[in-house]
């Protein structure tokens, strides 16, 4: 964790405040003075503040249910933030896990542990996002085969990862992917001739949505500790549910 975060987190002070703190020297790591904000540190080490131990408070791992027309950012853009909707302190040291477009809904993971969130979206750890999508055309009968052999995008030097296609009707599907390309089941689907015209997340690995559009919650120890283990989840013969 960088110096700052550190000291935002252990305090009640801005990040301009926390800068200004570390380029005087105030802040000591080990009993050394540094004054560097970007320095990383560990919560293990001995951090002081003008003396006085700096302990910061708790990670925390949460669930929310996007609603269209709302974007994963910390702050309100051309759309609102998804953050507006929690009612908790310090809500800005949060961030995203897996972002959604503005159109997409569903489940969004949150939280202030970056190691914890590494395990979620880096590559190594093929971990499955499941999403139910609504297209424009019927699917074609060859879409489940096209996307297990992996598909060309434009501007992609490789193949996609294997996925998974559940038809569910004649224009919708359920698929689960690896991967988090920009955009991506957009760009699947329209590989294969078809149209995406609403995308929801329903889970990301172990965990799926269960509560109501535009509230949260707490994830559970359990939940928290599953993307923790260093074993990749990887993709089954059928989507998880």
């Amino acid at each position: 964790m960088r110096l700052d975060k550190f000291v935002c987190k252990s305090t009640a002070l801005s990040k301009a405040e926390a800068t200004h703190h570390i380029s005087l020297g105030n802040v000591t790591v080990n009993g050394v003075a540094v004054v560097n904000s970007a320095t990383q540190v560990h919560e293990n080490n001995h951090i002081d503040l003008l003396g006085t131990k700096l302990v910061a408070r708790p990670f925390r791992y949460l669930m929310l249910h996007k609603p269209a027309g709302t974007i994963c950012s910390n702050i309100d853009e051309v759309y609102p933030s998804v953050f507006t909707q929690l009612a908790i302190e310090n809500a800005s040291e949060l961030h995203i896990a897996g972002r959604l477009d503005a159109d997409t809904t569903g489940l969004v993971l949150a939280t202030d542990d970056g190691r914890w969130s590494f395990n979620i979206i880096r590559p190594s750890q093929y971990c499955q996002k499941v999403y139910r999508v609504k297209l424009s055309h019927p699917i074609a009968e060859d879409t489940a085969t096209r996307f297990q052999q992996g598909l060309q995008l434009q501007g992609e030097s490789q193949l996609t990862q294997p996925a998974i296609v559940e038809v569910l009707g004649a224009r919708v599907a359920r698929l689960s992917i690896t991967e988090g390309k920009f955009h991506q089941v957009k760009r699947m689907f329209a590989a294969v001739g078809n149209r995406v015209v609403a995308l929801h997340r329903e889970q990301i690995g172990p965990i799926s949505l269960d509560i109501d559009e535009g509230s949260w919650r707490y994830l559970t120890e359990a939940e928290v500790a599953a993307f923790k283990a260093e074993t990749p989840q990887t993709v089954s013969n059928k989507p998880p549910r």
